[in-house]
């Protein structure tokens, strides 16, 4: 019997209750779960396409895998994607843990993932029996363990810490992996949610596919992509997944024979989001207003956010630990999350995305308004 290591979001049970039970009320800036409300013409659309008798398609209707193009084409600074090589998946999560067995990636075998990183990399590593290897630069790794790496994952921006890989850092890996013959999957979720380049996410958020990274060759990569951030679509698992045509192909052949589908209504619903440029920045706009606040608040209480220059999370730590203490560590961490749980704000620890993310805590800004300003006021009055 496979044998995973538990959800980790189990372990804050006692601090969530340490937080719902502060007499002023609670402010979740954990998981980060989108709270605003789907846009009017996504739900009409998903409406529209209820009527939905028959198999959806695997590869996704024609209109929706043009829509995915146009955007790459529009945002994303991927001019003339062929909408053959676009696929849409069951939200993001779901390709990033099934990717290996999908690639025919086993034993050993290496997947290489970011030193601080989303835990999902590991776990597509686990489910297939390969071994999972933290570097941020494939020239870190002995050459016994280059020799088996078949596939590189980047994150950028980064979840948790928010950074932003540029185009040079990305051909860098590209060129490295190719060299290995291996995958080079670029994990974007966040990319239109750039803080410093607002209305152009192509020039600050570099995507995977461009012709700086790629040199117009898309051979061995993939982008992937979910609306859950820019179009509060979490609950319609609504993600893609674009790049490499032959790889396209295999993961749509494959994904057909597993019955990975996304449900044709979600399909109709993505179609109309990818159209519409208005609702993502106005759902932006909602979060610049509520990172600003948290960040000031932050600072006001003597936490240190580092990096956080795109996404929906302010990687912090505590800037008042005396630093002749050594570095920072696991229990530095779980003390300041328990710190905040007393003020009623739930935090996710950094240790959360392995050992470099010790001492460090993950705010959300995806709280509504008032939880937001509730958690700025307590935060600015703590010390």
């Amino acid at each position: 019997m496979l044998s995973l290591p538990e959800y980790p979001w189990e372990s804050l049970a006692p601090y969530r209750r340490t937080a719902e039970g502060h007499p002023g009320g609670f402010s979740d800036l954990s998981i980060g779960t989108p709270v605003d409300d789907t846009p009017p013409l996504i739900q009409r659309a998903l409406a529209e396409a209820a009527n939905a008798h028959g198999y959806p398609t695997t590869h996704g209707t024609l209109a929706l895998r043009e829509a995915i193009a146009g955007w790459y084409g529009r945002r994303r600074g991927v001019a003339g994607l062929d909408p053959q090589a676009v696929i849409p998946t069951v939200g993001s999560k779901e390709f990033i843990a099934w990717l290996p067995l999908l690639l025919g990636i086993g034993p050993g075998d290496v997947v290489v993932r970011p030193t601080v990183a989303y835990p999902t990399y590991d776990i597509g590593a686990l489910l297939v029996g390969a071994e999972a290897v933290a570097a941020d630069d494939l020239g870190e790794l002995d050459a016994g363990t280059r020799a088996r790496v078949k596939l590189v994952w980047t994150n950028s921006p980064a979840n948790p810490t928010g950074q932003v890989a540029s185009a040079d850092r990305l051909r860098a890996v590209v060129g490295q992996a190719r060299q290995l013959g291996a995958v080079v999957a670029g994990d974007e979720c966040y990319a239109e949610l750039g803080w410093e380049h607002w209305d152009d996410s192509a020039a600050g958020t570099p995507c995977i596919l461009s012709e700086e990274v790629s040199g117009g060759d898309h051979t061995g990569l993939l982008s992937v992509y979910s609306l859950s951030k820019q179009s509060n679509l979490a609950g319609y698992r609504a993600a893609f997944a674009a790049g490499d045509p032959e790889l396209v192909a295999n993961l749509v052949n494959s994904r057909k024979h597993a019955g990975m589908i996304v449900p044709a209504p979600v399909q109709a619903a993505m179609t109309v989001a990818l159209g519409d440029d208005a609702h993502v920045s106005a759902q932006k706009d909602r979060y610049r207003a509520r990172r600003a606040l948290l960040k000031d608040a932050l600072a006001a209480a003597g936490l240190v956010v580092d990096h956080s220059e795109a996404g929906l999370y302010l990687w912090t730590r505590d800037g008042t630990r005396d630093s002749a203490a050594g570095a920072l560590t696991e229990a530095d961490s779980w003390a300041l999350v328990a710190q905040l749980a007393d003020l009623g704000i739930l935090v996710g620890p950094g240790t959360f995305y392995g050992a470099a993310g010790n001492g460090y805590v993950r705010v959300a800004i995806t709280a509504t308004d008032d939880a937001v300003a509730r958690a700025a006021e307590r935060l600015r009055a703590w010390r």
